[in-house]
């Protein structure tokens, strides 16, 4: 199984995870002698960014979450700032001190692991079933994540092969 999708718009990265008092009246609640807490992620904006991937994914795969290992090939294209090119006649030209690559936050492990946990029962059950990566970040006419997973047989891998 191979399937391949794009998602268009302003990735977010999934960055660290924080706990949070749990208040109820305005006072934490405790068990025992500790309080409760629950788990945030830092970035507010990264749920509804993670359903537009698992969204995107629906659309591509039909069926139910599947068994076995997976191939992640995620790749982030960004659109490069205004600040890369001339002004005046030269506003269509890159500069010459423009980076080929770009380098700047958010990271691509960040971004990409918001994809995984998205895809998360939708393609398939848990994502430690991704046995391999390939993850890229380049420059393009607008912000889009291109995804691809593919089912990696197991019988080549057990033998040492590909």
């Amino acid at each position: 199984m191979k399937l391949t999708f794009t998602v268009y718009g302003k990735q977010i990265p999934q960055g660290s995870k924080r706990t949070v008092p749990i208040y109820r009246a305005g006072k934490p609640v405790m068990k025992g002698n500790r309080t409760l807490t629950r788990v945030a992620d830092d970035n507010p904006g990264l749920p509804a960014w993670r359903q537009e991937i698992a969204h995107a994914a629906r659309y591509a795969y039909d069926g139910e979450p599947m068994p076995g290992p997976f191939a992640l090939t995620v790749q982030i294209v960004r659109p490069r700032p205004r600040g890369h090119f001339g002004t005046g006649r030269n506003a269509d030209r890159l500069k010459p001190s423009a980076p080929a690559f770009p380098t700047s936050a958010p990271d691509t492990l960040k971004l990409a692991r918001a994809v995984e946990d998205a895809l998360e029962n939708v393609l398939w059950l848990n994502d430690a079933q991704i046995v391999r990566h390939i993850l890229s970040k380049n420059w393009g006419k607008e912000y889009a994540i291109h995804v691809t997973v593919e089912s990696i047989d197991g019988a080549a891998n057990a033998a040492g092969g590909e």
